[in-house]
């Protein structure tokens, strides 16, 4: 059992998200200010984060950089789920440190099949 981040700015994508992990063993927190990212994972020392790329303030590319700075953050594991789906911008987001990258729209089978990879 995983503990998985989830974070977008839109209220909409979250719940899908939260609904297509429903069922799995995994405990799930979702999270729509992108800039609460490090306090949060501090108390949830999450294995998976999945978050978004394009989000008001700070994007997801921000966050990743501000979460590796953390002290036991190494290991994490990061998807980036977006809608900027063309080979350059996975390309630029595996170059960022993703693990993997989902474009929108997605499948449950998708997300879970990601996690499924990278977390065993």
């Amino acid at each position: 059992m995983a503990r998985i981040l989830i974070v977008d700015d839109s209220p909409a994508d979250l719940k899908f998200m939260e609904a297509a992990l429903n069922g799995s063993p995994h405990t799930v927190t979702a999270l729509n200010d992108p800039n609460q990212v490090e306090a949060v994972a501090d108390q949830l020392r999450p294995d998976l984060l999945l978050v978004d790329v394009v989000m008001p303030g700070r994007n997801g590319y921000e966050v990743v950089r501000g979460l590796r700075r953390q002290p036991g953050m190494d290991t994490l594991k990061v998807v980036f789920v977006s809608s900027k789906g063309n080979e350059t911008d996975v390309k630029w987001g595996l170059r960022q440190g993703a693990d993997d990258y989902i474009v929108k729209p997605y499948t449950q089978e998708q997300v879970l099949g990601v996690i499924s990879k990278l977390l065993g």
